[in-house]
């Protein structure tokens, strides 16, 4: 990150996410009165006074806790704090001073980052002097807030600016933003944390653990790959609350900012309906599409041809599979995981790859003379020229004088010649058919 970075830490339900969202100037972050919503860091950027610079929502802290989520929760919180520019301590007005503030406020002291407070939940003016009682944290300051209407918001963003330092220059890298997805305990984050070579993402064997979509860099060949680590996705009648509805919508909009969608299944288990439902909806969508088939190194009972025989099983379900590349790894051991991160740029330039006109035409008429479009009662069907008209995905449109007449199976043998000549690996292809002078 090359930006100024300010991490919100506190206990749980003190309104950090609320907070992060007032700060970034939407609605990113999920948001319940449920204690512990917020489990990983989640980034956001956030302008004011024309300072630019990331924000970090973390996960409600309790320093003492011996649950297996607060433990993952508090490694979390300790990484966003050691990265951060600026922490800002956030603290419930309404509830008053709690020990768990102040045993925040001790280790915030003892981590040498620059800390500012923030007293949160007093919407009413006169009520401001409940911050007072927090000045024992020995943290200067106590700025009164309240995320929720938005009151002393702007007096907190100058302070925030006047404590960061000056942004460092952007290395203008070429960036390539990939949406982990998948079914809920298939290995994602622990995918992530594998490519970034750090653990970025809180990792539990408790299904469901991440909820929100989360943002990661890493640089990689001359690329800037953003890796966002989305909650497992599970069809929607068997969402049973608020929270995880939320969090499906994340993945959905993840899904849809998506250059490429890194589809992760779990080799023991295999390619579900569930995940034929997210390869279809990223493929829609124009994502680039690669299959990663984790825990590959726990199938004991497999030979060369192991890996063929079931992409060709999912091919007859799924015809546009056939496209799409598979890759057999394990986020446990890395095995091909250095491979995938070649094959996530190969898809990346497969979806911005663009072909002259003149060549587009000279594989359409190679395609004309092995197969002419099939002809029906009326005058004769016409493919007279073509040329690509988009990318990311790419699209390509041909003119015809009876486009009407050109059934769907000759426009997938059309695909399948342009794939051949050109692969357009893991990248959806569009094809569209047009009467000469009409609008595309």
């Amino acid at each position: 990150m090359n930006k100024p970075t300010v991490a919100i830490v506190g206990r749980p339900n003190v309104g950090k996410s609320t907070l992060f969202n007032r700060l970034v100037g939407g609605r990113e972050a999920i948001v319940s009165d449920r204690a512990g919503t917020t489990r990983d860091r989640h980034f956001g950027d956030a302008v004011w006074n024309g300072r630019e610079f990331w924000v970090v929502d973390t996960g409600g802290l309790v320093p003492d806790s011996a649950e297996t989520m607060d433990r993952a929760i508090r490694t979390q919180v300790e990484h966003a704090v050691a990265e951060a520019d600026v922490v800002l301590l956030l603290v419930d007005g309404a509830d008053g001073l709690n020990p768990i503030d102040e045993d925040i406020a001790l280790r915030l002291r003892r981590s040498g980052r620059t800390v500012m407070l923030a007293v949160n939940k007093l919407d009413d003016l006169t009520k401001h002097e409940a911050r007072f009682g927090f000045y024992c944290l020995g943290l200067g300051e106590p700025w009164p807030v309240s995320a929720t209407v938005g009151q002393g918001s702007g007096d907190l963003l100058d302070a925030i600016v006047r404590a960061l330092p000056e942004a460092a220059a952007d290395e203008g890298t070429e960036g390539i933003r990939v949406a982990i997805v998948g079914r809920p305990n298939v290995g994602k984050s622990s995918l992530a944390n594998k490519l970034l070579g750090e653990d970025r993402h809180v990792v539990t064997p408790i299904a469901g653990t991440t909820r929100d979509a989360i943002d990661s860099s890493l640089a990689y060949h001359g690329k800037t790959i953003t890796f966002v680590d989305t909650a497992g996705l599970r069809r929607k009648a068997k969402v049973e609350d608020d929270v995880e509805f939320y969090s499906n919508i994340r993945t959905e909009r993840a899904l849809g900012r998506a250059d490429v969608c890194l589809l992760v299944v779990d080799a023991a288990i295999g390619l579900e309906n569930q995940d034929l439902r997210i390869a279809n909806a990223a493929w829609d969508r124009g994502c680039g599409l690669i299959v990663a088939v984790n825990k590959w190194d726990l199938i004991e009972e497999k030979d060369t041809n192991t890996a063929k025989r079931g992409q060709a099983v999912l091919v007859e379900k799924a015809p546009f599979l056939e496209s799409v590349p598979f890759i057999y790894i394990s986020s446990l051991t890395g095995q091909r995981v250095q491979k995938l991160l070649d094959l996530v740029l190969e898809v990346a330039e497969a979806r911005t790859h663009r072909v002259p006109t003149a060549e587009v035409n000279r594989v359409l008429q190679d395609l004309l003379a092995r197969a002419a479009p099939p002809q029906k009662e009326g005058a004769e069907v016409k493919l007279l020229y073509a040329t690509q008209v988009g990318t990311s995905p790419p699209a390509i449109a041909i003119v015809s004088n009876r486009p009407e007449a050109v059934p769907e199976s000759y426009q997938r043998y059309l695909i399948r010649g342009f794939r051949e000549a050109w692969g357009f690996t893991g990248a959806p292809l569009r094809l569209s058919i047009n009467r000469r002078g009409s609008k595309r």
